[in-house]
């Protein structure tokens, strides 16, 4: 008979594998930099957070340790995995790599038009 908690860490780990795929399939299908940086960061992170929940479940309620690292693991992916997605979209847009032609908004273009004119206007 199978217990709950093995159905729970099985569907964690699937779960997992599954957000892991989905994004390395976005990132060959979607089209430009910034989309394929919001795929891997979001749907990576997910899934490894999933992963690693799965093997924190099991070592808890199978082996009776609650793994300290593994706690610490799913912290620092929940934190810089984000971050760093963020600060890789931003230095793209700043170096110029273009949106895609289906954007359909630049958030970020007033906001560095107007820092440019109050940087213009400090020089004078």
């Amino acid at each position: 008979m199978i217990m709950i908690g093995e159905l729970l860490i099985g569907g964690l780990v699937l779960l997992g594998a599954l957000f892991c795929g989905l994004g390395a399939f976005g990132l060959f299908r979607l089209p430009d930099v910034y989309l394929r940086s919001h795929a891997a960061t979001k749907s990576a992170t997910l899934g490894v957070l999933c992963v690693l929940s799965g093997a924190f479940l099991f070592f808890f309620f199978y082996m009776n340790v609650a793994s300290v690292k593994l706690l610490l693991a799913i912290v620092f992916v929940f934190i810089t995995s984000p971050v760093a997605g963020h600060l890789n979209g931003r230095a793209a847009y700043r170096s110029g790599v273009p949106l895609w032609k289906g954007s359909v908004q630049d958030d970020l273009k007033p906001v560095l038009e107007e820092r440019q004119e109050q940087a213009d206007s400090q020089q004078k």
